[in-house]
């Protein structure tokens, strides 16, 4: 059976990178082949020095005005590309040399308070601001646009009235955590 290889982005702590490690950590068909971030100071450095996963910053230069982490990623052949947490736009010219191979999770449910800008507690606040019911994940391809991508699952919690968008965070990261692994697991089995 040939292992599947995985590659993660992120920006920030990292907890859906080690989530998704944790999930995978026994398996022998998948492989986490290295973790991608454009912060040199971000925590996710820190979880994969813990995990015994390789991490690598990089910059704008190198992600978007130069074919360098393209031609990583093309020599290492990733089965999926992971944005977990991760914040930059993806250059057309990866999302297009691996199509239906980039996925990212994104904390409401989309077309909802999806585009630039709109990640983490910018996310949360705008729920709780517009008084919504309920919130969740959206987990979708990633092509040329920011979350415009073709969706592959979405799963929702509801939003209480009383609820700070603080709690509202809690419950979407309890989803992430649930539902993110497993749909990465049913996308490596269809390939």
């Amino acid at each position: 059976m040939k292992t599947k290889k995985i590659i993660l982005f992120a920006s920030g702590s990292g907890s859906n990178v080690e989530n998704i490690a944790n999930y995978f950590k026994l398996r022998k068909d998948v492989t986490i082949c290295c973790v991608l971030t454009n912060k040199s100071d971000a925590k996710v450095i820190e979880r994969c020095n813990r995990l015994e996963i390789n991490a690598l910053f990089f910059n704008r230069q190198a992600f978007s005005k130069s074919d360098f982490i393209l031609n990583m990623l093309q020599s290492l052949e990733p089965d999926l590309i992971i944005l977990a947490g991760f914040l930059w736009k993806v250059p057309e010219a990866i999302t297009l040399a691996f199509p239906n191979k980039i996925i990212n999770i994104h904390p409401a449910l989309l077309p909802k308070y999806g585009g630039k800008g709109m990640y983490g507690m910018h996310v949360h606040n705008a729920v709780k601001e517009h008084k919504e019911t309920e919130t969740g994940i959206t987990i979708h391809y990633v092509n040329a646009h920011y979350d415009e991508g073709a969706i592959i699952k979405q799963a929702k919690a509801t939003v209480l009235p009383n609820d700070s968008a603080e709690d509202i965070a809690s419950k979407v990261h309890q989803l992430e955590y649930e539902y993110f692994p497993k749909i990465i697991d049913e996308i490596l089995l269809k390939q």
